[in-house]
């Protein structure tokens, strides 16, 4: 199993996919490197982020952190994860007849084996700290900032 060295991080991820697919219709990202400092992720996308585009996606993501939306599992079965997620990220054919499915409240749902935040309150502030692209792939490179007291 994947070690993940921050859940926050790991969950912003998640929203930041979801965020990717709503706002510019792009699929998950096919590579991503989750660190407590900052990550990256890595989307087939045709060119890099407009100022407005890159605005946008960091809005959306911490609207939902601040919407304190809970994150839960729920187990899927097989046949039925198939018809509604690409499982081409998974390691070899799943094992066993259910998926593991981490939800974000309504905001997303995603097969995913990694530990998660119990709700999005605890994630604290997105920040995209850069994009590039090149040969085909946009990456977006984003760190967290604290929580606003209050």
């Amino acid at each position: 199993m994947k070690d993940y060295a921050d859940l926050s991080m790991h969950t912003a991820e998640h929203l930041l996919n979801r965020s990717m697919v709503r706002l510019l219709g792009c699929g998950r990202a096919f590579s991503s490197h989750i660190e407590k400092k900052k990550s990256k992720c890595d989307y087939r996308f045709p060119r890099d982020l407009t100022p407005e585009e890159r605005a946008g996606l960091e809005a959306l993501v911490n609207e939902t952190i601040q919407a304190d939306l809970p994150v839960s599992e729920v187990f899927v079965p097989l046949a039925e994860a198939r018809e509604k997620f690409d499982l081409a990220r998974l390691p070899g054919e799943a094992a066993g007849s259910s998926l593991r499915v981490v939800k974000v409240g309504d905001f997303d749902a995603c097969p995913c084996i990694g530990p998660h935040v119990a709700s999005t309150g605890e994630i604290g502030v997105f920040r995209i700290i850069s994009t590039g692209f090149a040969e085909g792939v946009l990456r977006i490179r984003f760190k967290l900032g604290e929580k606003a007291p209050g």
